[in-house]
């Protein structure tokens, strides 16, 4: 007997909010975004559902953006995100704001920090805490994506929290990788820069207006230099990666930034390297989407809930080292020294 809740039409929840999605609604978007990011068990399910339901049909371009605090993140994207709605192109914003390590909170300001985009018919903005995730995105980030692709975006412009080195992550979930800088900003990445210039397809020097433009064209030839210096990717065309001197405040260079993501990913395609990239994109997150969840079985099975908590109490006294423990929790037949 079918027990699941159906509508008039015959349609369950899941499969009502699949069709709204697909026409485009941005309420069932945000539905479905505050669905898949749920820590629910019940919730849970129901997002495998869906996304099971959608499938992968439509694909976006997948833009990640990241740079320091004050390098103007938002006025860009939001600049941005204008210029490619003026051209017929639907954008959405899924923007990671940090998460207080005391209290877990976020302020979640961006949609009042992109007042005239989030107006946009054409644009979705959805700012979520980054909680306790590490590398700059939200533990549901690329699910978010998937969901946005669904409702029929055409650019998702995913926004880091802007810490530093583990920023990085947010290139396994993207097709481009754009490193946002001030000017004069290289001494304040000194410890971080060479990782993240490592992945970055495309740095933008922002704030290149004012009194800051010649400062600005200095330290976008400083680092168009540097790009030169590392060894060329094969997965680039001649002239890739490159720095490039914009204004959001003033629009300028947005235009030629955009024209530089096209070049690029139009060469991915062609060579094949946009699948392949994609193809490795889903093997990383199917083995980090098995690793959380065999540690959440883990902690869900009362017995291993236990040994869990028997060897913290072990690394924490300084009696076992914690890879040994680690190594004991797993197997339990592991010898467990110090």
């Amino acid at each position: 007997m079918d027990t699941v809740a159906r509508d008039v039409r015959g349609m369950t929840m899941i499969d009502d909010l699949a069709e709204r999605l697909r026409a485009g609604e941005r309420r069932a978007l945000a539905r479905a975004i505050t669905l898949v990011e749920s820590a629910r068990a019940d919730h849970r399910a129901q997002a495998a559902e869906l996304l099971a339901a959608l499938g992968t049909a439509k694909q976006a371009l997948r833009i990640g953006l990241s740079g320091t605090p004050g390098v103007g993140k938002s006025t860009f994207i939001e600049a941005f995100g204008l210029m490619l709605t003026a051209q017929g192109l639907r954008v959405a914003v899924l923007a990671v704001d940090p998460s207080s390590a005391r209290s877990g909170g976020s302020i979640l300001g961006d949609k009042t920090r992109m007042e005239r985009l989030s107006r946009d018919e054409l644009a979705f903005i959805r700012p979520s805490p980054s909680q306790t995730q590490l590398g700059g995105v939200a533990r549901r980030t690329r699910e978010a994506v998937a969901l946005c692709e669904a409702a029929g975006f055409d650019v998702v412009l995913i926004e880091t929290v802007g810490v530093g080195q583990s920023e990085t992550v947010v290139a396994e979930m993207s097709d481009l990788f754009v490193l946002l800088l001030a000017p004069a900003g290289g001494d304040e990445l000194q410890g971080v820069k060479r990782g993240i210039m490592e992945i970055a397809d495309l740095i933008l020097v922002n704030k290149a207006d004012g009194e800051l433009k010649s400062q600005a064209l200095r330290t976008c030839a400083d680092y168009a230099g540097a790009l030169r210096l590392m060894r060329k990717r094969p997965e680039d065309p001649e002239g890739f990666p490159k720095a490039i001197a914009v204004s959001a405040l003033e629009t300028q260079g947005l235009d030629a930034a955009w024209g530089d993501m096209q070049t690029l990913i139009n060469w991915r395609r062609d060579n094949g390297i946009w699948a392949a990239r994609r193809r490795d994109q889903a093997r990383f997150w199917f083995h980090e989407e098995v690793r959380v969840q065999l540690l959440a079985r883990l902690r869900d099975d009362p017995a291993m809930r236990a040994r869990l908590e028997a060897a913290e109490a072990d690394v924490a006294a300084g009696r076992v080292l914690p890879s040994v423990a680690a190594a004991g929790v797993v197997d339990p037949a592991f010898p467990a020294k110090t």
